[in-house]
């Protein structure tokens, strides 16, 4: 689904932008600890925008329906674990906390519906 490329190369940028902000906005702004936390959710931002772009890729060559479900899941994970673990960085509201790992569930299940949708083909 072209839809995934987009929305993975969307979230790349974004990561690659947000990666250079915290390097060159934050330093010196926020902690080392919450530094560390601003680069986990890029990190894990930029992997999962490369898995959407990949599921985006394997959906138009196969058209195999548990990957879409996969893109979804990717998608929402990154919304919940990156965008959870930004806010907290710069705001420090620990109880955003408890959302990020909802965010690490659903990368799980996105990567469970790729390895299922593969295997069914």
């Amino acid at each position: 689904m072209k839809l995934f490329i987009i929305m993975g190369a969307i979230n790349a940028f974004i990561s690659v932008a947000c990666g250079a902000f915290g390097a060159h906005g934050l330093e010196g702004k926020i902690s080392e600890h919450y530094m560390d936390v601003w680069e986990k959710a890029v990190s894990y931002q930029m992997y999962h925008a490369l898995g959407l772009i990949a599921v985006g890729i394997l959906v138009q060559l196969t058209g195999a329906p548990f990957l879409g479900t996969a893109g979804w899941l990717m998608l929402l994970g990154i919304i919940f674990f990156s965008g959870s673990l930004y806010i907290l960085a710069v705001s420090g509201i620990s109880i955003l906390g408890a959302i990020t790992p909802i965010g690490g569930v659903l990368f799980l299940a996105g990567w469970v519906f790729l390895i299922v949708g593969m295997i069914k083909i």
